[in-house]
């Protein structure tokens, strides 16, 4: 069985992040195995998981910042806002400017108020807003507050499809967590009068971790049953400031008890006198308390 820790994964395309999780717990045999944040099945790029004790560290992966790389196509809008689904409506793109584009990029920059996409899994009265498109209801989502600190056009082709003037954009992101790229793709194609859908989505960073340490699966299976690249307690090192316990704080740190404050912004990782981390804390009320307990019970 692999050791608790994190995997970067390089997910290929086609893939739902879940058939990944499903692969990592045949090849590191257990069935503990989770994922620090969804890719859509044509997205490919940086998913992280979780194994073992590891899972508990991915509230925090998912609420990560995000990078990404991404194209954009001006002149068609599709039902899911990415080309997996069929094409509602066409309009040439052949009148839109460089500058145009520049003016759109940036007023979708910064702190915005962004609707999801309604393919998306977000649930309505407990059901994925997905199937119920699906299903054929039209489904309005509530809009979120979410923060694009890039979005830079890097790359424009001129082409057609079908006899159609569309316009590939290839565009740099960075963005908070729960930011949809597709809607991006849509709300530029929108503003421009033309449409717009996403055509490739690659995600190039989830907090830390980047591509330039993803495995692929093929090189995971390589390695099998040892596939965690990044230990428990290395991971929390990387992810989290930290903070070193005497073993009295350890002991009582280990059954949830709480220590004394250290003025350390959370949340924080404690670590024991043998290097090994116990919990991850907070500081709240003059105490320093555990928000999850690592340490083996």
């Amino acid at each position: 069985m692999s050791v608790d820790g994190l995997i970067v994964v390089d997910k290929p395309g086609g893939m739902t992040s879940h058939d990944v999780v499903a692969r990592i717990r045949r090849l590191a045999r257990t069935r503990r195995v989770g994922h620090g944040g969804t890719l859509d099945p044509m997205a490919t790029g940086v998913l992280v998981i979780g194994v073992g004790r590891a899972t508990r560290l991915l509230t925090y992966v998912i609420g990560a910042a995000k990078s990404y790389t991404a194209t954009i196509r001006l002149g068609q809008s599709t039902v899911t806002d990415d080309a997996e689904g069929e094409v509602t409506a066409a309009a040439g793109a052949d009148g839109v400017t460089e500058d145009a584009i520049h003016a759109g990029l940036a007023a979708l920059t910064g702190e915005i108020d962004q609707v999801p996409s309604a393919v998306s899994a977000i649930k309505i009265d407990g059901q994925r807003a997905y199937k119920r498109v699906r299903d054929g209801e039209a489904v309005a989502l509530a809009p979120r507050r979410v923060t694009v600190s890039r979005l830079d056009p890097l790359a424009l082709r001129r082409c057609a499809v079908d006899g159609l003037a569309v316009l590939d954009v290839d565009v740099a992101v960075d963005c908070t967590s729960g930011t949809y790229v597709r809607a991006l793709a849509r709300d530029l194609g929108a503003g421009l009068g033309v449409g717009g859908h996403l055509t490739a989505l690659r995600r190039t960073a989830v907090g830390g971790f980047t591509l330039a340490e993803a495995l692929t699966l093929p090189a995971l299976e390589e390695r099998a049953p040892e596939v965690v690249n990044l230990p428990l307690d290395a991971a929390a090192r990387r992810f989290f400031p930290q903070r070193e316990a005497t073993v009295a704080e350890a002991k009582v740190l280990s059954h949830g008890g709480p220590l004394d404050p250290t003025g350390i912004t959370g949340p924080y990782a404690v670590f024991g006198p043998d290097g090994d981390v116990i919990a991850i804390v907070s500081e709240r009320g003059g105490r320093a308390r555990a928000e999850i307990v690592l340490a083996p019970a």
